[in-house]
């Protein structure tokens, strides 16, 4: 019996210390570089994003934020590989509601499980998309797009590069009740190239990147994708002003992988808040026609649950089939 009493006491000795350890390794936390994952190619609104909220945090949190590009396959690439990164607060993923939501119901066999694999750290923003064709294009307005591809007997061609831009374009084919190709892209910044190049007839991007481009004279915007105008460009129509109830809206947030310590997950989040008050990452923010959102571990993840279902439901409504 002494036997066993000692060896319970020197287990629970043990794993004090295991915990001990654990929570004195959460508190030092970081002491090294992070590494923050984007599923999309740099000049993609999401890479803006991530770039502009991880210098503001690297500030708080005294280490440098590092962002890799990994796109490929709707943000599955890069959601997997964090997926299965040590749960150390070192590798970080900022996504978009295609890889946490809408991934779901687009893949037939989606590598990841956006609820059960990641640790929710914080949402960051919101933005609607807007659909834009070349300067000289021969539609000036959404109606004209539309009684053009309704008039053509080849289809007109419509670039995308994630899950908002796709669902806007099957939506928009489904309301309007017109053809168009799908070309799909690893991420809008192609698209929008190949739009003003003429390769492509029209593609549907965030907002800031059509103001960018439209600014400049490269693109004509037809239309915003949110149920409100813009205050950024208040003369640019919503599609909802011709197809009544059209609302696709993105977002953006930060997530880690399963079993980080909570710690770390805290310490992020309040960072990413510190950033998301920042005037200079508002000013930014606001150019590239994005609205802060900011939400909290707990938030996110009842947030996520609902945003599948929603998302599901968005995808179901535009005909959509899962790949």
């Amino acid at each position: 019996m002494m036997k066993r009493r000692s060896f319970a006491t020197g287990a629970l000795a043990s794993a004090g210390l295991l915990a001990g350890t654990g929570a004195a390794r959460a508190q030092a936390w970081p002491t090294r570089p992070i590494r923050v994952v984007v599923p999309f190619p740099a000049g993609s609104a999401t890479d803006s994003i991530a770039r502009l909220v991880s210098r503001e945090m690297s500030e708080t949190l005294g280490q440098p934020m590092v962002v890799e590009n990994r796109p490929g396959a709707g943000g599955a690439v890069a959601a997997v590989h964090v997926a299965r990164s040590a749960p150390d607060g070192y590798t970080l993923l900022v996504g978009t509601n295609t890889q946490f939501a809408a991934n779901v119901s687009l893949f037939r066999e989606l590598p990841y499980n956006p609820v059960t694999d990641f640790a929710p750290v914080a949402r960051f923003t919101t933005q609607p998309t807007v659909i834009i064709v070349r300067t000289d294009f021969p539609a000036t307005t959404l109606a004209e797009f539309v009684a053009l591809a309704r008039s053509r007997p080849v289809p007109l061609t419509a670039g995308w590069g994630t899950a908002s831009t796709q669902v806007v374009v099957s939506a928009l084919r489904r309301a309007a009740g017109i053809q168009l190709t799908d070309v799909p892209y690893t991420g809008s910044p192609q698209s929008v190239v190949d739009v003003i190049a003429g390769t492509i007839d029209m593609a549907v991007t965030d907002l800031g990147n059509g103001l960018t481009q439209a600014r400049g004279g490269r693109v004509r915007a037809l239309a915003v994708t949110s149920l409100q105008r813009s205050p950024l460009a208040p003369d640019w129509p919503v599609v909802a002003e011709t197809y009544p109830g059209f609302d696709v809206i993105g977002w953006h947030g930060m997530v880690a992988p399963p079993r980080t310590p909570a710690e770390v997950v805290t310490k992020l989040h309040e960072a990413s808040l510190r950033a998301l008050r920042e005037p200079r990452v508002l000013e930014a923010l606001g150019a590239l026609g994005i609205s802060p959102a900011p939400m909290g571990p707990e938030e996110l993840a009842r947030f996520i649950r609902a945003d599948i279902g929603a998302w599901a439901e968005l995808i179901r409504a535009a005909g959509i089939t899962p790949q």
